[in-house]
């Protein structure tokens, strides 16, 4: 189908307008906070037990997004649809647990199943446009999105209402977790995988250890360090100097190699010491990693030695490994 001009002033007004229309639906429910959602929040953060997220139809969908934001920072939560506690689901809930029961219109299923909650002893959060329905007769906290006109073109499909809903649900779980405190350590242990997860990872994850980190003393002749650098079954390109101690002192390269190649200026009898790198750039054990790499793209340095508390040697991270785990080396991040 060809697009003129009117078509797409059209789509732009359309999506200007939902977006409108929502965006207005978020702020009536900002006005509308009051001390029911002080309780709620109040209630999630104390929760002995774990926090049950329940909803219907698209309702539904928005409280399994609410259920994982909490899981992800740090509060125990679960889903559970209305219709299968009702027919012997609701053996997972215990009366210690928290309910956050999303419907529009407070009615469906939720009339029935939030009244067996109760009678187990869970406090009940309801979020609602309809703060007199059923549903909230049986709600320790109601939270009230108000009646804003929905986004769809017919008025009909839940949009705004969902919104409001999804921007509500963020902020119980986003305040609760600022209530509890959660660090960055903390929420990046809540996701492994990806950024965070890379994030959260410390120098002895990833350093190079046992023989492919090479390592000679200082009075190790230049020979002898090239040739334990050769002998790493993984390409390596330094080699660490330690004293009697196994304290790191220095560390030579193959680039200063290269430069000793190139001026002719290798005697065979030649110190480490007198070549060495003196007090190279290095980072503890438990550094993160992200720590390690920014100190490698301060001083363009391919290779890092990393120390345990007394400064002796437990390995090397090279910038390969750290490129091949996705982090990058090159440019702020």
């Amino acid at each position: 189908m060809s697009q003129t001009r009117d078509d797409r002033e059209t789509i732009l007004a359309r999506g200007r307008t939902v977006l409108d229309l929502e965006s207005t639906a978020i702020q009536a429910a900002r006005q509308r906070l009051s001390d029911a959602f002080v309780g709620a929040v109040r209630a999630v953060a104390n929760a002995t037990g774990r926090v049950c997220v329940t909803g219907v139809g698209k309702a539904g969908l928005i409280g399994n997004k609410i259920q994982a934001t909490l899981a992800s920072t740090g509060t125990l939560s679960y889903g559970l649809h209305p219709v299968d506690a009702l027919h012997g689901d609701l053996g997972m809930v215990h009366p210690d647990d928290v309910v956050i029961a999303l419907s529009k219109s407070g009615g469906s299923e939720l009339v029935e199943l939030l009244p067996r909650l109760r009678a187990l002893g869970c406090t009940v959060v309801l979020l609602t446009a309809r703060p007199e329905s059923k549903a909230a007769d049986h709600a320790d906290y109601v939270l009230d999105i108000g009646q804003t006109e929905e986004a769809c073109p017919l008025g009909l499909a839940p949009s705004s209402s969902t919104a409001a809903m999804l921007a509500l649900g963020d902020a119980i779980a986003l305040s609760v977790m600022e209530l509890k405190a959660v660090n960055p350590v903390q929420y990046a242990s809540y996701h492994p995988g990806g950024a965070l997860g890379r994030f959260l990872m410390t120098a002895q994850e990833i350093m190079r250890t046992g023989s492919d980190c090479p390592r000679v003393g200082q009075d190790a002749s230049l020979d002898a360090c090239y040739e334990a650098m050769l002998a790493a079954p993984r390409r390596s390109g330094a080699a660490a100097i330690v004293d009697e101690e196994g304290k790191l002192v220095g560390i030579i390269t193959h680039g200063d190699f290269f430069r000793m190649f190139k001026q002719r200026d290798w005697p065979e009898d030649r110190c480490v010491a007198d070549v060495m790198t003196v007090n190279p750039k290095r980072v503890g054990a438990n550094a993160r990693v992200t720590d390690a790499v920014g100190l490698m793209r301060e001083f363009s340095i391919d290779e890092l030695p990393v120390v345990d508390e007394d400064g002796r040697l437990v390995g090397l991270i090279d910038i390969q490994d750290l490129i091949a785990r996705g982090f990058s080396v090159f440019d702020s991040q």
